[in-house]
């Protein structure tokens, strides 16, 4: 677990504790540790009250190592002992994507709620099945976008549209670069297969922002396209991808996904959000102010006030952790709909799926 901003794979932000129950009155596990995502997904979910009881992966060792960080944490032996204890009420897990779906749907026939990190899916089909099962069980399928749930300046651009701070959204160009550190990366990272692609994987993260910025939803993917233009050492990878999309309100999005973060910036990626209305713009400089600041968590904000800029970092906090638990205790959907989460990853698989391979 790390706080570093060098290594995408396994930063987990830290944030203030802000407890929405009491001791014990929501208890989770963590199962299935393919992706360091689980590293901040846990956290967020402890600093919002909730008690970790158990952890799981079918490498011993990994659960037993992970299992250490937090007190109390017990390293299940079986997957089967986190379904059948009736305590638990939710589980979060980061599989290899592909295998993501599969263990949501044995969480849910289970009688708990899954929480798993984005892209939820590899395939429509594991969609639709996810869907159905929603319906069978009532359970949620949660997903950590965490481009936009675990980032300060992503939390309060939210606040602001809310606020009427820019009228109405228009459009919503984003920037997800990516440093890829390739001798770090599991095996399972470079098979397209398993990792379903570069719009599926990390575009979700621009999809679900989108769609909640503009308040869009459904959306049409007009155009997208991929390719590998500089890493012939994995046939498989996608290094760069982008697309556009027509919001169902009128709201227009690009954006840009890519593998390409020089080793000289201060941070994995560059992450940047512009989002128009019709009285104002916000950008969002997420990890880093280049050359400029270390910190991210930097809005720019001009509309007829004038121009300001908010430095949010350690001022906002990650307020989806708490109202999703609260969510699975009050059967609501304040967090995010369950239709939002799975609009976003149907949209990131059709904008996949109809990519144009350039080179």
């Amino acid at each position: 677990m790390t706080t570093s901003k060098q290594d995408g794979m396994n930063y987990a932000p830290q944030g203030k504790p802000n407890h929405v129950v009491k001791p014990g009155e929501f208890v989770f596990a963590a199962a299935a540790l393919d992706h360091g995502h689980i590293q901040g997904m846990t956290k967020g979910l402890i600093e919002a009250g909730a008690v970790l009881k158990w952890v799981f992966d079918p490498d011993h060792a990994k659960a037993a190592s992970f299992a250490a960080k937090f007190p109390g944490a017990v390293a299940a032996d079986r997957l089967e002992q986190i379904l059948e204890d009736p305590e638990v009420r939710l589980v979060a897990a980061a599989a290899v994507p592909s295998e993501r779906c599969e263990l949501g749907l044995r969480v849910m026939d289970a009688g708990k709620d899954y929480f798993t990190d984005k892209t939820p899916f590899t395939t429509l089909e594991q969609l639709e099945a996810a869907r159905a099962k929603v319906r069978e069980t009532g359970k949620k399928y949660m997903v950590y976008y965490s481009e936009r749930l675990h980032v300060e300046s992503a939390v309060y651009a939210g606040q602001l549209i809310r606020e009427g701070a820019i009228g109405r959204v228009l459009q919503v160009t984003g920037f997800g670069p990516h440093r890829l550190s390739a001798s770090t990366r599991p095996e399972w990272f470079f098979q397209k297969e398993k990792y379903g692609g570069i719009l599926c994987d990390i575009g979700s993260h621009q999809i679900e922002q989108f769609l909640y910025y503009a308040g869009c939803k459904d959306a049409t993917v007009l155009q997208s396209k991929i390719a590998n233009y500089n890493h012939s050492d994995y046939p498989e990878l996608e290094d760069y991808g982008d697309a556009t999309l027509d919001g169902d309100n009128g709201a227009s999005q690009y954006f840009r996904v890519d593998w390409f973060t020089p080793d000289g910036l201060g941070t994995w990626g560059d992450g940047r959000t512009f989002i128009l209305g019709t009285d104002g713009y916000i950008e969002l400089r997420k990890y880093i102010d280049v050359a400029r600041e270390p910190d991210g968590d930097h809005v720019y904000l001009v509309n007829k006030d004038g121009e300001q800029h908010f430095a949010v970092h350690g001022q906002i906090g990650y307020p989806f952790f708490g109202e999703l638990i609260l969510d699975c205790l009050h059967r609501t959907e304040h967090a995010m709909t369950q239709e939002h989460a799975f609009k976003a990853a149907e949209l990131c698989l059709k904008a996949q799926k109809m990519a144009l391979r350039i080179s």
